[in-house]
């Protein structure tokens, strides 16, 4: 994967409650320190997201996205 955000912290979602439109991801980074970022179903069910699968949290400015390789 490559990116050009600077920000990327590897994790492993804990949890994703899927709404008809948008999904809330919680990531756990490690010693108890868990991302949450809220994108759309669409791009959940397209990025292939499960619990315990890991994925990136990737930051740029305001924004939180999950990326997977």
């Amino acid at each position: 994967m490559n990116v050009s955000a600077r920000n990327c912290i590897k994790g492993t979602i804990m949890k994703i409650t899927k709404g008809p439109v948008m999904a809330e991801i919680i990531l756990d980074i490690g010693n108890g320190i868990q991302i949450t970022s809220v994108i759309t179903a669409h791009a959940t069910e397209s990025l292939g997201l499960k619990e315990g699968k890991e994925a990136y949290a990737v930051m740029k400015s305001s924004e939180v996205m999950i990326a997977v390789d």
